[in-house]
């Protein structure tokens, strides 16, 4: 926030640039790019920011955490696209400065008014006004000048009694202010453009490790969740302010870390009552199995179509779908108490910046296509203990399909859990195969099994007695 201020004593552009702090231009034509959106006379009244896909220079073949972020720019950011417009993105954006103030002095406009709403620089309200031109010039007075409303601009104690963060500027209600900022302006009537060149307009560097992937990831959730549990609900703070495609959309994303829900669901109930067998699904010879394999099978089937007509493959699917099961159980479920508890006040609000510095250990484990599981030992220990609990599900209901042969009622409940063993090989390699720095330790791996049992043992009192 305090670049915008301080920007508008040196320049006070109308358009502002934000990158992240890894990133750089790789087209020299990227500002003639934006400026042909934010000058177009059709777009251009209403037309708060011009935001570029993500991309990223370090992005391996095999992209096993999914660092392309390819469903968000290729897929969801484009639908909405053909809307008002898709997401403020955080980074590799170009913004219109008078969308963040959401005004421009008048010559009638009441001093004290704006005062209370931008702070008591009387040099900042006067650039405000859209004939403002910065005094900068070769005497040592003036420069001296500039440098001292520039320092006040920069300190936070600026921002006191103001409107900065509640209504001017990037917004302070979550950790994904971008979202929120976004969203805000889209409900004023502000619209948005993806711009995608064939060539990318800015590079970065992307995750190359499970660790910073999940803390990522469980931030973005936690930020999420704050929106869609505060005054800024889209069920409530936009239906009357934006089109109603556009506010479901953002209600989606607000909600969506709550997949937590429905994946650990699915990654134990079957599970527990398989091992004691008890058939949950029809019967294969019922007509409702047809109903139930056709949904499980047409999320996949969707899933697999939008990831290859978008240049991706089926490897890409697989890493895709694996990563967000590990995300669901791990990032989104933490994430989402984060915000709950944050919200009941018992918990204060932080921030965990993504780490932007490379391990050459961690790169070539990437690089292989080799999880990297030195991350939080109560994540780590969430994710071994379901992968075991349904590996000892999947071999006591094959044992009872082989010993009993009621395949009928239980091969549904072993071909769920044979769904999930398949996108956790990678948790197997780490527990069993791999020696690398990168493994999963015995430590966890005799603690994750010690507590399936604990967990299966407890299913069986409850469903059984």
């Amino acid at each position: 926030m305090l670049q915008l201020r301080v920007s508008s004593m040196i320049s006070n552009s109308p358009y502002i640039l934000v990158l992240d702090c890894d990133m750089y231009c790789n087209d020299q034509s990227s500002a003639r790019q934006a400026m042909c959106c934010h000058l177009d006379p059709k777009l251009s009244p209403s037309l708060a920011f011009v935001q570029f896909p993500q991309k990223f220079h370090n992005i391996s073949s095999n992209d096993i955490y999914d660092s392309l972020i390819r469903s968000a720019f290729t897929t969801v950011w484009e639908g909405m696209d053909g809307l008002d417009g898709p997401v403020l993105s955080g980074t590799g954006f170009s913004m219109k400065r008078v969308a963040l103030y959401g005004t421009s002095i008048q010559d009638d406009t009441n001093l004290t008014e704006l005062r209370q709403t931008f702070g008591y620089s009387d040099e900042f309200i006067k650039s405000l006004s859209q004939k403002y031109k910065p005094n900068i010039s070769n005497g040592h007075d003036s420069l001296a000048a500039i440098l001292r409303e520039a320092q006040l601009l920069a300190s936070c104690q600026f921002e006191n009694q103001t409107k900065w963060g509640e209504e001017v500027g990037f917004l302070y209600h979550s950790v994904c202010e971008d979202v929120l900022t976004g969203y805000n302006l889209h409900c004023k009537g502000w619209t948005s453009i993806l711009c995608l060149p064939s060539k990318p307009q800015f590079l970065g560097s992307s995750i190359t490790n499970l660790n910073d992937l999940l803390v990522q990831n469980t931030r973005c959730a936690a930020g999420l969740v704050d929106i869609g549990i505060s005054k800024f609900c889209p069920f409530l703070y936009g239906p009357l302010k934006t089109s109603f495609l556009q506010n479901i959309c953002y209600a989606e994303l607000s909600f969506f870390p709550f997949y937590f829900l429905p994946v650990w669901c699915f990654a134990t109930i079957p599970q527990l009552c398989l091992f004691n067998g008890i058939p949950l699904y029809p019967e294969v010879s019922s007509s409702f199995f047809i109903v139930f394999a056709f949904i499980f099978l047409s999320a996949l089937s969707k899933h697999l179509w939008e990831v290859m007509s978008t240049g991706g493959s089926i490897r890409t699917w697989s890493n895709e779908q694996r990563i967000w099961m590990i995300k669901s159980v791990t990032s989104y479920l933490y994430g989402s108490l984060d915000a709950i508890m944050k919200r009941f006040g018992m918990r204060k609000a932080s921030f965990s910046p993504t780490n932007k510095v490379s391990d050459s250990d961690r790169v070539k484990l990437y690089q292989m296509g080799k999880f990297d599981f030195r991350i939080s030992k109560a994540v780590l220990t969430s994710m071994v203990t379901l992968v075991v609990l349904n590996m000892a599900a999947f071999i006591a209901g094959v044992a009872r399909v082989i010993v009993f042969g009621n395949w009928e009622k239980l091969l549904m409940q072993v071909l769920l859990s044979l769904y999930i063993l398949i996108m956790g090989s990678p948790v197997f390699q780490g527990m069993i195969v791999r020696k690398d720095r990168g493994r999963i330790p015995y430590s966890i791996t005799l603690f994750s099994v010690v507590l399936a049992m604990v967990i299966l043992n407890l299913g069986s009192v409850v469903l059984l007695y």
